[in-house]
């Protein structure tokens, strides 16, 4: 290889000139393929003899030009005399080369408009395409979308995150603010996941019904916690589908909430006041450290803020249930949060969308992306599995390889 090398780059090269090269040798390359495909096919190399009863051979090639990731690259593809040689590396009628779809696919999903795209298309690679092709491509996307949304899940997972962000989408020719949610899930060894993303116009028992259907369809036995901010409904389908989970709501998104109350420079102390709310170690103490809060200066203040824990505080006190390992885990539901930040990072330049398909075309492909980069178990993992173990026995310990 380094001789090769040593021949093609004997001397300093201009950036110009290295890309020229590479071309040179892409085009090299595909045209050795195509024709190690065209021996394969007749049965005999160029040159040598025609096997008997071959009566097929070769009738010179015809040019193509090829869409690729670099640029436009003219290839010259060999021709057999029957017409019968259907070449894989450049499939018949085929435009794209590999590596193009996916060019257009990445700007695509980091929310380039489709005039964007032929815009960076034509300024950087000289390639003319149409708002037609570019729609084929990312429409072919939705045959892995169908795919993804029925793929099968674990039995068991430790804890589900369940959120939902606002998106505007054309519906019965109106524009309509729609909810997208989506269901993040630990696996037992801690790794996380997108289970699913669903669109609807309202939130409901009979949604989130149909939601965790969805999830037990796909092979999903049992949740052991599933954590969320106040979604409408849930309470109810959950019951009704995992009666054994435990629901608890988001602490940050209570405070954050409590917070929205004060003005911005009492926001620290109001913060500090509540501390020993979520702190406490039991239900019982923290019952107390919210009364006092409430009989407390801010408490007077913003008598809101006192109300709004005691609605949700049903779904506050299993918190107190949990160690600190767990806790530390449940406590927020900022992983999902942080995917929804880069999912409204990649829609923004949109002012709607068409329909429902659209919307979940892209925020699939933005789920993509955000999940190539989960390499890490969530944080303290490892001290938190031994306390689901013995917290949820077999329910936990059944499904840990």
């Amino acid at each position: 290889m380094q001789a090769q090398l040593d021949t093609l780059v004997s001397a300093p090269m201009t950036g110009s000139e290295v890309n020229d090269l590479t071309a040179r040798l892409k085009r090299a390359i595909i045209e050795r393929a195509l024709a190690a495909e065209m021996s394969l096919h007749l049965g005999y190399a160029p040159g040598e003899d025609k096997p008997a009863g071959v009566a097929n051979h070769r009738n010179g090639s015809s040019g193509k030009t090829l869409l690729t990731d670099t640029g436009p690259l003219r290839i010259d593809i060999p021709r057999d005399r029957s017409g019968a040689f259907e070449p894989l590396i450049v499939p018949k009628h085929g435009r794209r080369y590999e590596g193009f779809d996916d060019l257009i696919l990445s700007m695509y999903a980091r929310g380039m408009s489709t005039r964007d795209i032929r815009a960076h298309l034509t300024e950087m690679y000289h390639v003319e395409v149409s708002p037609d092709f570019i729609s084929t491509v990312t429409d072919e996307v939705m045959a892995e979308v169908s795919a993804w949304q029925a793929r099968p899940l674990e039995p068991m997972y430790p804890v589900i995150f369940f959120d939902a962000l606002r998106v505007k989408i054309r519906d019965d020719g109106l524009v309509r603010n729609k909810a997208v949610y989506l269901a993040l899930g630990i696996l037992p060894d801690g790794s996380r996941d997108i289970l699913g993303l669903w669109i609807e116009h309202t939130e409901g028992a009979k949604f989130w019904l149909k939601v965790f259907n969805d999830l037990k369809t796909r092979g999903v036995e049992d949740v052991l916690i599933a954590v969320s901010d106040g979604l409408k409904g849930i309470p109810e389908a959950l019951a009704a589908a995992y009666p054994e989970a435990v629901l608890q709501t988001c602490i940050v998104h209570l405070i954050r909430n409590s917070l929205d109350y004060a003005s911005w420079k009492d926001r620290k102390a109001v913060a500090a006041a509540l501390r020993p709310i979520y702190t406490a170690t039991s239900a019982d103490a923290a019952e107390v450290a919210l009364t006092a809060f409430a009989q407390s200066e801010w408490g007077t203040k913003l008598p809101h803020v006192a109300a709004a824990w005691r609605r949700a505080w049903d779904y506050v006190t299993p918190f107190f249930a949990f160690p600190p390992e767990i806790r530390r885990v449940i406590y927020t539901t900022n992983a999902i949060e942080s995917v929804n930040a880069r999912i409204r990072k990649a829609i923004k330049t949109r002012g709607h969308f068409p329909n429902d398909e659209a919307a979940t075309k892209l925020i699939w492909l933005a789920l993509r992306n955000i999940t190539k980069e989960w390499a890490m178990p969530v944080f303290h993992w490892k001290a938190a599995m031994v306390q689901f173990a013995i917290q949820f026995g077999d329910r936990f310990t059944k499904r840990v390889a």
